[in-house]
């Protein structure tokens, strides 16, 4: 059933059903209103017209009405139009009943496929007739699955949906869940669907799924998508929509379509005040407040439930989830964590089959047990059982907070704020860093401390080391394989003493772990953020010095640095400096000036709490500095 977190994989079967009914479609104008909603504006026979609107990890349905559309269209809306404008929607396919939707869009002489992603935080793919990635609005890297531009999309394989009957039967015999789990996760369905699904086919859901009457089940479950396709009768409760009545107690809606039923359900897109507003009855300002307030309140109070469930889970599974840190800090200080990743990809059996994605900057990695945990690998057991701990601590201040709110009476209307969220503060922060085109993370030591800091605690296997080869220069650390050394590089010749002299150019080279010592030759002495480098070095001659500085706006809102060419592959628009004659503060002030400058009145009022002096400052390279002009 689809709720406000977001739809199921049968309620998508219902919507897809519909919109397979319409066909033949021409895609109009493509439109993306924040980081998460995007609409595509459908032409149909007979001069029908459609919006179907799209926001991602949650709903994708048909619309009836639309804020105004922004004026100047995001990037990615542009990439969109220019590929798909005028192109023939040929087909509308799902995944079985996996929440993952494609067009496939004919358009001179080329079918390009537009996959839209409803699981975890959700994406849009536009992928060409070969299934590769042309450009995905979130570029991701998962250790199943990398969805960058230029690489292949991974086809979803198929579905328990998509079974024969013998093929079903195997599913259920080799799953060692109860049967309503085997059917809620490893089938797609969800809970209530797979509740559903029990009680009609006369299955206690207790049992184990290798007990099942796998005949009966399959056969209704077949029915189910049947009836997905042709029997929707929309249902709205209050919490759900469904698109039919799985409960006698069900009144069904008297709406002609589940698209309209979830057009109604879920809220419009949200609009600053000076745009149109949805149709509908007329709700006052302190109405809307406190239906919102209630909302926010319902969500804390039910993520501390699962926080709380999470926990209890993790203690359940101990002796796992212990086995799995040893394993992986072990592992890290010898490979990196890409080989750490294709290891477990190839891992069938044992506590690697459990392991669902790695993410090496937070070195940490998702694992299954009934519910998806993250643990980071260099923490203890404990630790990170902690952290829950202290998000449930958070979540209920944050509900007594709400609470109180909630009995003050209702504040004067503020300025509007920015949609797109700000990016959140993250471990790496506190050092000079940036992240290459192709999506590694580069790290850099602000000072002797951090220096010492960043290669005795972050500096891992299949890490690369990386130095300007002058006095008084960051140590950089490369937490993976990049393409892109060039901009590495000329990462660690800017925040050198080279920026300092007002040299042009520097040389930089590249070193392993093992080469990488706090140890001196006997007699000779090391100064606190100095190392002794030993063997053979990889040298970058006469790298030019230069670092970027922008104002990044998707998926978060905050202010970048770094290479000028990996910062161009996340902004717009940036300031790009070389070494010069002005201090660094007063550096950062024409640069906020440069940038405030090439923004409307209303985005430098709402950038206020983003862009800033002491944002800009992080990334000004120690020394004189000029802008360089456009």
């Amino acid at each position: 059933m689809a709720t406000r977190e977001g739809m199921s994989g049968v309620d998508l079967h219902a919507a897809v059903a519909e919109w397979q009914r319409l066909l033949p479609l021409w895609v109009g104008k493509i439109y993306l209103f924040s980081s998460s909603h995007i609409v595509l504006r459908l032409q149909g026979a007979e001069r029908a017209r459609y919006q179907l609107l799209i926001e991602t990890g949650k709903r994708a349905h048909l619309a009836s009405d639309l804020p105004t559309p922004p004026k100047i269209p995001p990037p990615f809306a542009m990439l969109l139009r220019k590929h798909l404008d005028g192109g023939r929607v040929l087909s509308v396919s799902q995944a079985g009943l996996q929440r993952i939707v494609w067009f496939d869009i004919g358009k001179h002489n080329t079918c390009y496929h537009l996959v839209i992603e409803l699981f975890d935080e959700g994406n849009v793919v536009l992928c060409d007739e070969a299934w590769t990635i042309i450009q995905p609005l979130r570029p991701h890297r998962f250790r199943e699955r990398d969805i960058i531009a230029g690489g292949p999309y991974p086809v979803p394989p198929p579905d328990p949906a998509t079974f024969g009957e013998e093929a079903f039967r195997q599913f259920l015999q080799t799953d060692d869940r109860d049967i309503v789990r085997a059917l809620a996760v490893g089938a797609m369905l969800g809970g209530k669907y797979a509740e559903y699904l029990c009680r009609v086919s006369g299955v206690d859901k207790t049992t184990p799924a290798s007990q099942a009457d796998a005949g009966r089940l399959y056969r209704e479950l077949a029915a189910l998508v049947r009836r997905a396709e042709e029997g929707i009768v929309p249902v709205i409760t209050g919490k759900e929509c469904l698109p039919f009545s799985l409960d006698e107690s069900d009144t069904p809606s008297s709406f002609s379509s589940f698209n309209e039923a979830l057009d109604r359900f879920y809220p419009a897109i949200p609009s600053s005040p000076d745009k149109g507003t949805r149709t509908g009855p007329s709700v006052s300002r302190e109405e809307r407040i406190r239906q919102r307030q209630h909302e926010i309140l319902a969500q804390y109070e039910k993520k501390v439930g699962r926080t709380e469930q999470l926990v209890a889970m993790m203690y359940e599974s101990y002796p796992l989830l212990q086995e799995i840190i040893t394993v992986l800090d072990a592992a890290s200080q010898k490979i990196s964590w890409q080989e750490i990743a294709q290891k477990l990809a190839s891992g069938k059996n044992g506590p690697a089959e459990r392991i669902v994605s790695v993410n090496p900057a937070e070195a940490s990695v998702v694992v299954d047990i009934g519910e998806q945990v993250t643990l980071h690998v260099h923490e203890s057991l404990d630790a990170n059982i902690g952290r829950s701990y202290a998000q449930i601590k958070k979540l209920k201040k944050k509900i007594a907070g709400a609470k109180a709110a909630m009995e003050r009476p209702v504040a004067t209307p503020g300025k509007a704020v920015s949609r797109t969220p700000v990016m959140k503060k993250r471990w790496y922060h506190r050092f000079r860093w940036f992240t290459t085109s192709d999506g590694i993370l580069v790290l850099g030591g602000k000072d002797a401390s951090q220096n010492e800091e960043l290669v005795g605690k972050y500096l891992e296997g299949g890490d690369l080391f990386v130095h300007a080869d002058v006095h008084g220069a960051s140590v950089v650390i490369v937490k993976g394989a990049t393409e892109r050394m060039d901009e590495v590089a000329q990462f660690a010749a800017s925040y050198s003493g080279a920026w300092r002299s007002g040299h042009a150019t520097a040389d930089v080279y590249a070193a392993t772990p093992p080469q990488v010592s706090k140890t001196p030759e006997s007699g000779e002495y090391i100064s606190r953020g100095s190392f002794v480098v030993r063997g053979e070095r990889e040298y970058f001659r006469n790298v030019p010095l230069g670092i970027a500085i922008a104002i990044q706006r998707e998926p978060e809102l905050a202010v970048i640095g770094g290479p000028p060419s990996a910062v161009a592959s996340r902004a717009d628009t940036s300031v790009v400096l070389k070494p010069g004659t002005f201090e660094p503060n007063d550096a950062a002030k024409k640069v906020l000036r440069a940038l405030r400058e090439r923004l409307s009145d209303a985005e430098v009022r709402g950038l206020k709490t983003v862009l800033n002096t002491e944002a800009i400052a992080a990334f000004v390279p120690p020394g004189g500095s000029d802008i360089v002009e456009p």
